[in-house]
This record gives C-alpha cells, sequence and structure tokens, in this order.
C-alpha cells in the first residue's frame, strides 16, 4: 500500500490560483460547495448582528470576518464561514492568511457536507483549543454553540426555531452581552 502525500499549505496556495472555492483539510485539498441563497442570507445576517462587537473601540471589540483561511497548521488550512479574534488579543487586523488561532467560529451546513462542519471541524478546533464554534444550518433553523470546558467542548446553545415568536434574541457566548437575533439570521424577521 502506498502512502498517501499531505498537502501543505504552499501547495494549497498554489492550488487556490486556479481554484477560489477549495480549502486544506488535514492534508487534502477539498472541493466547497457552491454558495446557496439560505447559506447566504445566514451568513450575511450573523455578519449583520455582529457589527456591534466589531465596532467597539473600548478596549474590547472583536475583528469577525467571512470566509477567512485559518492556517493550524502545515496540513490543515480551513475556510471558515465567519471567524473573530479578539482585538485585545491581536489589537491590528492583519492581512493573508490568519497564523493566529481565532477566539470564535461558526460554520453554516450545506447540504452534504455536513460531517466536515459536525465532525471535521469541530474535532480540529477543539484539538487548537478555539474557545468557541457554532454551526448553524440553514434548512433546519438551527444554531448549537459550543464552549471549550479544560480540553473538550460543551454544548452552552442549542435552538431549532420553527417560527419567527420562536426565534428571537438570544444570549449566548461568547456575545451573551447583547444577543443576536436569531430570526433575521434565519430571514424570519
Amino acid at each position: 500500500m502506498e502512502a498517501r502525500q499531505l498537502v501543505t499549505v504552499a501547495d494549497f496556495l498554489l492550488a487556490t490560483l486556479k481554484d477560489e472555492r477549495i480549502e486544506l483539510i488535514n492534508g487534502e485539498i477539498v472541493k466547497r460547495p457552491m454558495a446557496r441563497f439560505n447559506h447566504a442570507l445566514a451568513q450575511s445576517g450573523l455578519s449583520d448582528e455582529m457589527a456591534t462587537f466589531k465596532r467597539r473601540k473600548d478596549g474590547g471589540g472583536w475583528w469577525i470576518v467571512t470566509e477567512i483561511s485559518v492556517r493550524y497548521n502545515q496540513h490543515h488550512c480551513p475556510t471558515h464561514d465567519l471567524a473573530g479574534w479578539r482585538k485585545e488579543r491581536v489589537p491590528t487586523p492583519p492581512a493573508g492568511v490568519m497564523e493566529t488561532l481565532p477566539d470564535w467560529v461558526c460554520e453554516i451546513t450545506s447540504p452534504g457536507h455536513e460531517h466536515k462542519d459536525l465532525v471535521t471541524h469541530l474535532i480540529r478546533l477543539q484539538t487548537y483549543q478555539v474557545p468557541y464554534y457554532w454551526i448553524i444550518s440553514p434548512e433546519n433553523k438551527t444554531l448549537i454553540a459550543y464552549e471549550l470546558a479544560g480540553e473538550h467542548y460543551r454544548v452552552v446553545f442549542s435552538k431549532e426555531c420553527e417560527n419567527s415568536e420562536d426565534c428571537q434574541r438570544v444570549f449566548i457566548p461568547p456575545f451573551q452581552e447583547q444577543g443576536i437575533d436569531l430570526g433575521y439570521i434565519f430571514g424570519m424577521s
């Protein structure tokens, strides 16, 4: 049996010149799914809801960006739907592929690619000790939020929105101080 050769970040960066919808997952170049309306609506809605956290100038605040590649190691450089860094830890906006581990990551599931978000990313982010990981499913109108407790994630929030009254402002770590409007994120309000 021939050993599989792992792809490096350098190999991956060359490949992205040809195809922008790829990412490096565990040493393999993986095609990302085509963007869908529900996915884009949830991503832009959550980004809108995060604006107040991004604009804070009192020493707190966050850098929160969409579609960001983060280099975790030589063979793992996924592109997260949204990721955030506390400004107290990363005081100036970085450039290029992000080398600093995020404080928060949110992935939005795509049909046929759920395993990557629900298992692969969850295990990797837990291994690298990313403090918060959220998973949003636009199809099911659900949000699950994980927080590190020691070395392992624990669920700190889980919600399925069945209607707009059921899906209002929620207060989820690390953004519990102001909350986010789930109805807005899912296009229900």
